[in-house]
């Protein structure tokens, strides 16, 4: 099996041990921006100024000028990280837009795409006060 970047985190596939592997340009892209909004400032070796650092967040108000620092922070980090992806929108959603997020957890979704290929992709990540889940 061929593939253009390993999965993170790395996990062994059960037939032959080997990494599994991202199998396409999207999934690829995917990955790099989940890593980009996860990773906190400082937390990467080499470039300390590397990541949207998410989690800075967990315990902010969830009011509109917390959600506009965020989708700043995300579009700086992308420009300069990712300069091949696209955002073309941020959305959060919280237990007033939608009766099936609990109160104190926030939906961001970040419609993406790869700008060369043109290819778009909605990444969804659920927070609460404790961890992160990407759906």
């Amino acid at each position: 099996m061929s593939g253009i970047s390993p999965k993170l985190p790395l996990t062994t596939g059960f037939k032959n041990g080997v990494y599994e592997l991202n199998t396409d340009v999207l999934q690829a892209m995917e990955q790099n921006l989940k890593n980009l909004v996860l990773t906190s400032p400082g937390e990467r070796m080499m470039d300390p100024l590397f990541g949207v650092g998410l989690r800075n967040f967990l315990f902010e108000q969830n009011v509109r000028q917390t959600h506009n620092a965020i989708t700043n922070k995300i579009n700086s980090q992308v420009s300069k990280y990712l300069p091949y992806v696209d955002i073309s929108n941020i959305q959060y959603s919280t237990i007033a837009d939608d009766d099936l997020i609990p109160e104190n957890y926030l939906r961001v979704a970040i419609t993406f795409s790869v700008k060369s290929i043109g290819l778009s992709e909605v990444l969804t990540m659920i927070f609460n006060g404790f961890y992160v889940d990407v759906i």
